[in-house]
């Protein structure tokens, strides 16, 4: 079984779209999050998401733009969340307000548990690459899966600790590697998993026109150009 992971879309279709064209024949599409959140196209990123992906989280952008709590968040992530909420259609709150804050699923034989941030804090704890072991391992205590999913941080990451894969696809629509190229993952749940992290180019200038003719701020529009 093949399994396509996104995650931290943030609103930038040109971005889904070229992951979308990209993915290979995979049999599910998961999804870890921040379906919406900076960037100006939030309606048409969730219409075509939805029709894709088999399962999905809410992230914390998902859950402030439904909500329109935006305490913990920073200027730019604040101000682009409350564009959302007004921007977003009724329908498409309603699907965003119905995504679980954590899911766990078993795929040939492998059970798989999906978050945003970790299982401690499903919004917000970030999980990044270089936590040392003994802090992921009390990150992920309790839970009870081959593989463990998890995004917000926006930088691609792979871990086996204690026979658990903790894995992060990094960001589709708002990279932070230092590389501007939309990020994603392939899981193929084999005897030995076979994990392939894919970059893809999109428009970037077309996602930061349309940044800069919904009024956001400009940092939205360039910090894409940087992949940061």
């Amino acid at each position: 079984m093949k399994i396509a992971v996104l995650s931290d879309i943030h609103s930038n279709l040109a971005a889904l779209k070229a992951v979308l064209e990209d993915l290979p024949k995979v049999d599910e599409i998961l999804c870890l999050g921040d379906v919406v959140g900076y960037a100006a196209e939030p309606n048409e990123v969730v219409e075509l998401l939805k029709d894709k992906v088999t399962r999905c989280v809410m992230g914390n952008h998902d859950y402030a733009a439904v909500t329109g709590d935006v305490s913990g968040m920073n200027q730019l992530a604040a101000h682009a969340a409350i564009w959302t909420n007004k921007n977003l259609t009724e329908r498409n709150l309603k699907f965003l307000r119905s995504l679980p804050l954590e899911s766990k699923v078993k795929l040939s034989g492998q059970t798989i548990y999906l978050a945003h941030g970790s299982p401690r804090d499903p919004l917000w704890e970030y999980v990044f690459p270089d936590v040392s072991n003994s802090s992921l391992l009390e990150i992920i205590k309790g839970i009870d899966a081959d593989f463990l999913l998890l995004g917000h941080t926006h930088v691609p990451m792979q871990r086996k600790i204690f026979g658990k894969w903790v894995l992060n696809p990094g960001g589709v629509g708002q990279p932070r590697d230092l590389d501007p190229r939309a990020s994603y993952m392939i899981i193929e749940l084999e005897e030995e998993p076979r994990i392939e992290f894919k970059r893809v180019e999109y428009n970037i200038d077309e996602s930061a026109r349309r940044i800069r003719e919904a009024g956001l701020p400009e940092e939205l529009a360039a910090r894409l150009y940087f992949g940061w």
